[in-house]
């Protein structure tokens, strides 16, 4: 087997982050070019990530027979199409229907690319391997939303969807030279596949989900206003502290998901929700002792974003042993919740700043975090309830009951 089949992933799961976020920085050259407004515009990004967010179960139930191989083949080649024909778009309508598509294919291949991270790696090693596909998202942050930007503004906002399209390319010439023919699921009835997901433990896991990207975006989507009220800090150092941080979440991630294997995913979520409540306890005392100077805040913003991206692998790893068989369809709904948790963050960060400031962000994300280690420690004892009944019942010699 290729080692280089994890690089491919990731690198695919960095094009289509980088895509889906990279509109933002040229939106007002889309804008001027199609003749609408900047918030038009702006729909271009709303239409990609519902369109995700909504495709994704459905692709991962509708494609859970189909060889791996196959699968990111097609997907990727739509995606590629897709993002090529942007770049000759000259309509505001033609261009959000390819936006649509090149989501639908993005759905389709990136809870495949969790599933099959999972499958493949190495005993004991599954938290680690999703927290390396997970960085390319991180990644996005830190190095291509930042490129795609600067193509965009140096040879046209048509270049930035080219570079998609080149990006697109790359990956599907990757995952065929070095993804082996990952298994994919048995044959069963669609009703089978989707019932493990309807369980109660598997909710409060996806609502922990949710309830974790809310608390982390509450801060991020805000994070300019926070710092210009409490230290002063403008554009420029804004941008600094952004890719510093993007950095830390690289790192954070990889730690996560290696303490997700080594300690359990029970105790290194536990490990990353105390020091993001812990770090947005300290960001509370610091609104009340502003302003301060942002070298004094640095250290507490690192460990932020560390804590951030710590925690999204342990709680993968979670729900993936939450859902039992139904693991891929449960990833696919857990990057459903990704995209729910990061607007309702955004919208319930808006809601705090209007009514009491920046300076309630932390607070309310800390109390998401918190809500979700209580969602994950409830799934966590309704699973093991379930499990000891149902072996007193094989004990006993009463047929099994589904859970």
């Amino acid at each position: 087997m290729s080692r280089a089949w994890p690089a491919a992933l990731v690198f695919t799961t960095f094009t289509f982050a980088t895509d889906d976020y990279v509109v933002a920085g040229v939106l007002p050259e889309i804008a001027a070019a199609l003749r609408v407004s900047e918030a038009a515009a702006g729909q271009l990004v709303t239409a990609f990530s519902l369109a995700f967010a909504l495709a994704a179960p459905v692709a991962s139930v509708v494609t859970a027979t189909w060889p791996r191989r196959r699968l990111m083949f097609w997907a990727l080649l739509v995606f590629t199409g897709a993002n090529g024909a942007a770049a000759l778009a000259t309509s505001y309508a033609a261009l959000m229907g390819l936006r649509v598509l090149a989501a639908l294919a993005a759905a389709a291949v990136v809870p495949a690319a969790y599933a099959i991270a999972t499958s493949l790696a190495p005993e004991g090693r599954q938290g680690r391997y999703l927290a390396l596909v997970m960085g390319g998202l991180t990644g996005s942050l830190v190095l291509g939303v930042p490129i795609g930007t600067w193509v965009g503004g140096a040879y046209g906002w048509q270049a930035t969807f080219a570079l998609g399209a080149l990006m697109g390319l790359i990956s599907l010439v990757a995952v065929m030279a070095t993804l082996p023919d990952a298994p994919a699921q048995p044959a069963m009835p669609i009703r089978a596949r989707l019932a493990p997901l309807g369980r109660a433990p598997v909710l409060a896991g996806l609502f922990g989900v949710t309830a974790i990207v809310l608390g982390s975006m509450m801060v991020m989507t805000y994070l300019a206003p926070f710092l210009r009220d409490l230290a002063g800090t403008g554009p420029a150092e804004l941008g600094v502290v952004f890719a510093v941080a993007g950095v830390a979440g690289l790192a954070g991630g990889q730690l996560g998901g290696r303490a997700a294997d080594r300690w359990g995913a029970d105790r290194a979520l536990l490990v990353g929700v105390t020091a993001f409540t812990v770090v947005m306890a300290a960001f509370v005392a610091c609104w009340l002792l502003r302003p301060l100077p942002l070298l004094g805040l640095l250290p507490l913003l690192l460990v932020w974003a560390v804590a951030s991206w710590w925690i999204p692998p342990p709680a993968q790893a979670r729900l993936l042993a939450l859902a039992g068989e139904a693991g891929p369809q449960a990833l696919a709904l857990n990057s459903s919740a990704v995209y729910v948790g990061v607007s309702a963050g955004g919208a319930l960060g808006g809601l705090l700043i209007e009514g009491y400031g920046p300076g309630a962000l932390p607070v309310g994300a800390a109390a998401a975090e918190l809500v979700a280690l209580l969602s994950f420690w409830w799934a966590s004892r309704q699973s093991q309830a379930a499990g000891s009944a149902a072996s007193e019942r094989t004990r006993s010699g009463s047929a099994p009951v589904a859970t």
